[in-house]
């Protein structure tokens, strides 16, 4: 007997191992909710993107309008602005993101005092769980041109203060610095548990022959984890369209909007300011699908290269 393309023994083997698991599986209902709820339903808002959006009438009621807000955002020059700082800022973030937590993890694993270790790591972790509203207030403070201790740096070594945050030749910089400051740390746990599941005596037998600690990360531990390496920049590129909404707009202004303003900036501003739901979901639809055509070219090449991916 088949129910509907499961032989009816597979299905009682499947069944018979979701109850013996049920304890696990039940701990995963929440975090399959949240991911069903936030990230799965609101797919059916494509569609917005489609039409003449009305807010009252919905999107049931709302007229069908083509590809005309794709058109519109075609021959927009703030949308292709927005759109060039996006991959600008992001390919920096990416560079940054990926090669910082992978150094701290290293370094942190060659610690052998316990209690700085522990120190260090807990130290590095703590801006993770600070908002960008908090965060950008102290980065704001930080690089005031009248009190912040940046240019306080920069007036002792003989230069003049300046605002840095207005000035568009580093705002790109200090977008890049201060998010790899905030998330290296909580990015480094994963290679930190990757190095920590290698073979210890490997490491040993190494260390008898004579080699070097840096010779040890070059040619053990760095290849022991570079299918976690793979997975994580293939999750990364993923993110290539979104340069942080969160982070530019607490820290940018009208002065810097040029190099500043970013896909998710542009989204909100248009969305969410001027109201005008079908041009921002148009630009989010673009994002997802550039998004989703990065993943899979990287996990192409990760997989021919060293047969490691994702899917």
């Amino acid at each position: 007997m088949i129910v509907g393309t499961v032989p009816e023994s597979g299905l009682k083997k499947v069944l018979d191992r979701i109850w013996k698991f049920k304890l696990l599986y039940l701990l995963l209902l929440p975090a399959f909710l949240w991911v069903f709820i936030f990230d799965y339903l609101p797919v059916f808002g494509i569609s917005v993107a489609f039409m003449d959006y009305n807010f009252i009438r919905g999107i049931s009621g709302s007229e069908w309008a083509g590809l005309k807000y794709f058109h519109a955002l075609f021959e927009s020059d703030m949308f292709w602005t927005a759109f060039k700082n996006t991959l600008i800022i992001n390919l920096y973030k990416m560079i940054s993101g990926f090669i910082c937590p992978i150094l701290l993890a290293l370094a942190l694993n060659e610690i052998r005092i316990k209690w700085f270790k522990k120190t260090l790591q807990t130290a590095v972790y703590l801006p993770r769980f600070v908002s960008w509203v908090v965060y950008g207030g102290i980065i704001t403070l930080l690089l005031s041109p009248e009190t912040g201790i940046v240019n306080k740096l920069i007036e002792l070594l003989g230069g003049s203060p300046a605002y840095l945050l207005a000035d568009h030749h580093y705002f790109r910089t200090i977008l890049v610095v201060t998010d790899a400051m905030k998330e290296m740390g909580w990015a480094a746990i994963i290679y930190i548990a990757a190095i920590a599941g290698l073979n210890p005596e490997v490491n040993e037998a190494a260390v008898v022959d004579g080699a070097t600690r840096f010779q040890r990360i070059i040619y053990m531990t760095l290849p022991g984890i570079s299918g976690t390496i793979v997975v994580m920049f293939i999750l990364r590129v993923g993110f290539i369209m979104s340069a942080g909404l969160d982070q530019v707009i607490n820290l940018y202004n009208p002065m810097v909007l040029q190099v500043g303003d970013n896909l998710d900036t542009y989204i909100y501003r248009v969305g969410v300011e001027q109201f005008n739901i079908s041009v921002a979901a148009a630009a989010d639809v673009i994002k997802g699908i550039i998004g989703l055509a990065m993943v899979v070219t990287a996990n192409h090449f990760a997989k021919r290269i060293n047969d490691s991916g994702i899917f």
